[in-house]
């Protein structure tokens, strides 16, 4: 267990005199007095029970305790560094930026609740979303137009070189209208007879939809809208006889508020993770471990 004493002060000073290899260049980098330094470093000895540098005409020199320190203490300066850098621009405000792709799954039900845990955390950054199909938002992912996409694991064909982190799992509903006439008597045999609003190819949900019908015998709906629309599907839904197959997520506030039927249909073998996207290879902006933060705070406040 680290012991409370040790400061940062105390581990700064340390590699700042190593770096030096002088307590009075040292002290000049840290803007303080050379007795100072001598006594954080004194006191970080204490601390330890042990010496770390030896004193001498030739200079400072690591004892081999000091030697097994030096690289522990170098590397934990790093990511406080990270982080002060991190936080600078964002309290700048007016030119910093997050621009996140959000799959139908997520805009609806987690965006809202994620953007105002973000703003509660960096006010002065401007949020921007970018809803879409999963290859569309893909595409932007790469070609550095977007930092972030949130939504369904898509087709390993279209995963390849990005990274995902999984964050929850999600199944697929089947809604219709309060009233519709399957939901007198469900078949999913029988969705054919009433016009279907499908997933187009290169949803994330394409592949999911189609295994799932085929589990039920249940070929592809002649009948078929192809669209991932959740704006389209929440105002056609209600007043046609439409059935909507779609992530349960874009219509978990419709089915709740009585706007949409849910039809009782066996849909386990479509539960598929959701998770945030990015590109490995490069710098996370700073408002990305933010934005992780908020994300992690709605899923929490929904209970999802």
């Amino acid at each position: 267990m680290i012991d409370r004493r040790i400061k940062f002060r105390h581990i700064q000073s340390f590699v700042e005199i190593v770096r030096q290899r002088s307590l009075k260049r040292a002290a000049e980098t840290l803007f303080v007095t050379q007795p100072a330094i001598s006594k954080t470093l004194k006191e970080l000895e204490d601390i330890l029970g042990t010496p770390l540098l030896t004193r001498s005409r030739a200079g400072i020199a690591l004892t081999r305790q000091g030697e097994v320190f030096r690289p522990f203490a170098e590397r934990s300066l790093v990511p406080l560094h990270q982080g002060f850098d991190a936080i600078e621009p964002l309290g700048r405000g007016g030119g910093t930026a997050f621009t996140v792709g959000a799959l139908p799954s997520v805009a609806a039900r987690l965006m809202p609740q994620v953007t105002h845990e973000f703003f509660e955390r960096a006010p002065e950054v401007t949020l921007r979303i970018i809803d879409g199909p999963h290859g569309y938002l893909i595409d932007l992912l790469r070609r550095g137009q977007i930092d972030v996409v949130i939504g369904r694991l898509g087709p390993p064909e279209t995963m390849q070189g990005i990274s995902f982190t999984q964050l929850y799992n999600e199944h697929l509903d089947f809604v219709v209208r309060p009233g519709h006439p399957l939901l007198e008597a469900p078949d999913i045999r029988r969705i054919a007879e009433w016009p279907v609003i499908y997933p187009p190819e290169g949803a994330a949900i394409r592949a999911l939809v189609e295994r799932l019908l085929i589990a039920q015998g249940v070929g592809v709906p002649p009948r078929r809208l192809e669209t991932v629309s959740g704006a389209f599907g929440r105002n056609y839904v209600p007043s046609s006889d439409a059935i909507w197959i779609i992530s349960a997520g874009v219509v978990a506030k419709e089915v709740q508020e009585g706007r949409l039927a849910r039809l009782p249909f066996d849909t386990a073998m479509s539960i598929g993770p959701v998770g945030l996207v990015t590109r490995p290879e490069t710098t996370p902006p700073p408002a990305e471990e933010i934005f992780r933060l908020a994300v992690t705070a709605a899923i929490e406040t929904l209970g999802i």
